[in-house]
């Protein structure tokens, strides 16, 4: 992936650099010791680095190959708030806030195996994630006061403005094992969902 310094500064994964030209400079992207412990939470929670480097000044930066898929999005479509599935961060506009998302329920990310936080991106600006299906395999859903229940974390990313939890597919414990189900993924309210059509 090629990335333009010149039209806005560039945070990207730890280790993601292959080579950079121009006069373009690595920095933390720390502010301050309060930014630091931050950033070392968030990272802790969302199995993220803690640290993502931040790229400034005018010249090209070009991150490592990769065979996966590189998704951009721009976080503006998605009402400023956007949460993306653990591991599939690669880079985005510095200007975009970085946060950790808990999920609603701490007993429904324990049922389901999956982690307390997810990592929540907010403002204006674009970042590209990596996924192992392409755009067009990707199923976009637009809820309006509605949810929509997956079984399996197969959500790429979804709107910050939905409530997301993880819950038994049925009303009771029996009903969820004669459905053969266990658990879904669920989220509600209004905002969009992007999923993947098989499990990542």
């Amino acid at each position: 992936m090629v990335c333009d310094v010149n039209q806005a500064n560039i945070t990207i994964q730890a280790g993601a650099m292959q080579w950079m030209a121009g006069d373009v400079k690595a920095t933390t992207g720390i502010k301050g010791v309060g930014d630091f412990i931050g950033k070392t939470f968030r990272g802790k929670v969302t199995k993220e680095s803690a640290i993502k480097p931040e790229y400034t000044g005018t010249g090209t930066l070009v991150l490592e190959p990769t065979y996966k898929h590189i998704l951009l999005l721009d976080v503006g479509d998605w009402n400023q708030s956007l949460i993306i599935e653990d591991g599939l961060f690669l880079a985005c506009d510095s200007a975009l806030k970085h946060k950790a998302v808990m999920r609603s329920s701490l007993s429904s990310a324990a049922l389901g195996g999956e982690g307390l936080f997810n990592l929540g991106l907010a403002g204006q600006g674009v970042v590209a994630l990596e996924s192992y299906v392409s755009r067009e395999e990707l199923i976009e859903i637009e809820l309006e006061n509605d949810e929509l229940k997956i079984d399996g974390n197969m959500a790429i990313a979804w709107s910050g403005s939905l409530q997301f939890t993880v819950e038994r597919s049925g009303k009771t414990l029996m009903g969820s094992a004669a459905s053969g189900e266990g658990l879904v993924n669920v989220y509600r309210g209004t905002g969009k969902v992007l999923m993947a059509p098989f499990l990542q």
